[in-house]
């Protein structure tokens, strides 16, 4: 932390090369947040939802008061979340976005409030493989909570919606072999999401997971792949802290949180 809180301070810009990628970091001065709403306001778990548990645990109208900038998925697991300024929209698998309605329910989600406090410049094309690589390696340190975003034109994007699912509900694994998948060129919108460290296994997804949302609202969802572009400017909020709601009934109450689900999320998000 005394190094993190170092760099915050001062702030600084650095050229540092990885696997061949250069990526350029500038670190805000006085970017820390100190008004209380620096945190990530998340419901339930991933494992809970990687077993099944797409039971709704909180509407839109409340988790729209912990942040303006998120992503999550819908009760039965209809579809993708994406939250920008303040809007919700949701990305269904027959490729349709739409706006969420306030009483729609969410069995996972993971909000904040949006507050740039660092960025970092690519400068050579990327997929997703190589973008996540670089990227974490560039960060002022691995062991925090960071929002991404990122605007622009990306030469590739493809995305997945998993239908919504009927009871008893499958596993996610078992779900997202029906999942939609579609893959758009030259589309121009908003990359969101987070990266969280590895000591968050089992809670959220380590390291980075992102959706996207065009600027028409036409197209969207989960990232599987994408091209992020040289010259793209990639903006962090680090987010210091964590609240989580769990469900106090239905199938979270009795389901096995004990194994180690690594494996399986890793395909899952990819």
């Amino acid at each position: 932390m005394d190094n993190l809180k170092f760099f915050l301070g001062i702030g600084v810009a650095v050229m540092i090369v990885f696997a061949g990628v250069s990526v350029y970091i500038s670190l805000q001065k006085d970017a820390a947040i100190n008004d209380g709403r620096d945190t990530l306001y998340q419901i339930s778990t991933i494992d809970a939802l990687m077993l099944g548990v797409f039971d709704g645990v909180q509407p839109i109208k409340k988790l729209r008061t912990h942040g303006d900038f998120g992503i999550g998925t819908f009760e039965a697991l209809d579809g993708e979340m994406i939250v920008i300024d303040g809007v919700v929209y949701q990305a269904k698998a027959d490729g349709s976005i739409s706006t969420a309605d306030d009483s729609q329910m969410t069995p996972f989600a993971t909000v904040t409030y949006f507050s740039k406090d660092t960025t970092a410049i690519t400068s050579a094309p990327m997929n997703f493989s190589t973008f996540t690589s670089v990227m974490e390696t560039q960060l002022p340190t691995g062991n925090m909570i960071y929002a991404v975003r990122m605007h622009g034109t990306f030469p590739s994007m493809k995305v997945r919606a998993i239908p919504a699912q009927e009871e008893p509900y499958p596993t996610l694994s078992e779900a997202a072999k029906n999942q939609s998948v579609y893959t758009y060129t030259d589309t121009t919108g908003t990359i969101v999401g987070f990266y969280t460290p590895v000591f968050f296994k089992s809670v959220n997804v380590p390291g980075y997971h992102l959706h996207y949302l065009s600027d028409d609202h036409e197209t969207g969802g989960h990232i599987l792949d994408v091209t992020v572009p040289s010259a793209t400017t990639v903006e962090y909020d680090i987010t210091p802290g964590f609240a989580m709601v769990l469900p106090t009934s239905g199938d979270f109450t009795g389901i096995d949180l004990s194994q180690d689900l690594t494996e399986e999320l890793a395909k899952v998000e990819r």
